[in-house]
């Protein structure tokens, strides 16, 4: 059943012939897989508009489609589809000052208002699954390549349907996409996890350098060093991180790496119990309550942030043994 969300953006993506669809910097597969499957069914059901994907390519994405260059000075009457940002300093490749019109979809909690047709869905697993919910409920048309892409977005951001929340409504959602597709879904995993042996040293070696406090929070700083020591990029442990959630009595983590080029930290922090994007908003972050992240030019503040992070471990590990 269309929703009022999905008949006020169908109402748009109709009134405008020029759409340009943007994403957070630094993306990871959700980011990506909407943003191209977004562009790619507008231009399917309406193949007279001009439907652009614009921001920074990453190599390794390149799998899920190419992006689009534009002229944003030769835009005229243009609308613009923010996917998967909470909010405007973090949108990637576009002044949003161009654009007649603005508006976001987006799982994270809502952080900035971006214009009247805003979408926001916290309960929803990844934007992907928000986007599979839009194309189902307008009953657009979608191919097989669409599909792969939203399925691996839902996939990566839900850490394969185990993120807490990953609900029944994702499930029947990706039932739906596979019955109207018939999309080959085993087959896409290797797409997601399939890795160099660079990177497979390189987990090795998180795993055995991790701090792990008496509080349960683990936490590494990764310098450039060894980033170039292993071939691997800055972007590689945070695509690592959920693979270190079933450590016993560790309740968060966090990888902290340096970008030298534009002299900031990144702090990825994931959870599996202690509220953590309240601690990361203190220090100009945000995100989910178990995966969130901060990107700081302080070192003093990075510091500060672990420390945080270690105490609202410690509040968490309280409260369990009370409850014993």
């Amino acid at each position: 059943m269309m929703s009022i969300e999905h008949r006020k953006i169908l109402k748009k993506i109709k009134q405008y012939d020029t759409i340009v669809i943007a994403r957070h910097i630094s993306p990871d597969p959700d980011a990506i897989a909407s943003q191209i499957a977004l562009r790619d069914t507008i231009k399917l059901n309406y193949p007279k508009k001009n439907v652009y994907a614009v921001g920074v390519s990453v190599a390794k994405f390149r799998i899920y489609g190419n992006l689009d260059r534009i002229d944003e000075t030769k835009l005229e009457n243009a609308l613009l589809i923010a996917l998967d940002v909470p909010n405007k300093s973090r949108v990637d490749g576009v002044d949003m000052n161009s654009f007649e019109e603005v508006f976001k979809i987006d799982h994270h909690p809502s952080e900035e208002d971006f214009g009247e047709c805003d979408w926001v869905d916290e309960t929803s697993s990844s934007t992907c699954q928000m986007i599979t919910e839009f194309i189902l409920n307008t009953k657009l048309k979608v191919d097989r390549k669409i599909a792969e892409n939203l399925f691996l977005g839902v996939v990566s951001d839900s850490d394969r349907f185990l993120i807490s929340y990953t609900t029944s409504k994702t499930f029947r959602l990706i039932a739906d996409l596979i019955d109207k597709t018939g999309i080959d879904f085993t087959s896409l995993y290797n797409i997601l996890y399939e890795r160099p042996y660079s990177e497979i040293k390189f987990h090795g070696y998180l795993a055995a350098n991790l701090n792990i406090t008496e509080n349960g929070f683990a936490y590494l700083y990764i310098t450039p060093e060894v980033l170039k020591e292993y071939g691997v990029d800055a972007a590689t442990p945070s695509n690592m991180i959920n693979d270190f959630s079933n450590i016993r009595d560790v309740y968060a983590w966090t990888f902290v790496t340096f970008d030298e080029k534009n002299e900031i930290y990144k702090v990825n922090i994931r959870s599996k119990g202690p509220v953590i994007n309240e601690t990361a908003a203190l220090y100009g972050g945000g995100g989910h309550k178990y995966a969130s992240g901060v990107r700081t030019h302080s070192r003093e503040d990075v510091d500060k942030l672990i420390e945080a992070l270690d105490n609202d471990c410690k509040e968490y590990k309280e409260s369990l043994d009370n409850n014993i």
